[in-house]
């Protein structure tokens, strides 16, 4: 199955009733070069998250370490206003807009600029907003 439907199929227990997602895409905690010290060290600290775009909000989901599209909870909760691109890079976006550094594969370029699109201007009258994430831990420097 293509991971788009797999990850809208799988993130349904985490909507709200009445929510209606707009797009959706995967992300990875870890450098894609870290692979090349060994796969093993890439898997024991990469994480995959998915994200999901709604009419209300975004939810950053938590994937475990070894299968992307597979949602087991909600690590952040963002304000639908939060943007997430423009996307850029040859292959891979890198941002922190999304409550940790999270690197996108270019496959999901579009599916930012659709979340983006969707993006309120100013949240709707009535609308309860949820704090903002924590700000992302120091890059290490060593």
């Amino acid at each position: 199955m293509a991971i788009r439907p797999k990850i809208i199929r799988n993130s349904q227990q985490f909507l709200e009733p009445g929510e209606q997602i707009q797009a959706v895409l995967a992300a990875q905690t870890a450098s894609q070069w870290l692979v090349l010290l060994g796969l093993v060290f890439f898997f024991m600290i990469n994480n995959y998250r998915c994200v999901v775009a709604t009419d209300r909000r975004i939810l950053v989901l938590e994937s475990g370490k070894l299968i992307l599209g597979n949602p087991k909870s909600i690590k952040w909760v963002l304000p639908r206003y939060t943007r997430i691109g423009p996307a850029s890079g040859l292959i891979w976006y890198r941002t922190n807009a999304l409550g940790e550094v999270l690197r996108i594969h270019k496959r999901f370029f579009k599916d930012i600029a659709q979340a983006d699109a969707w993006a309120w201007t100013q949240p709707p009258a009535g609308t309860l907003l949820p704090p903002p994430p924590p700000p992302p831990p120091p890059a290490y420097s060593g």
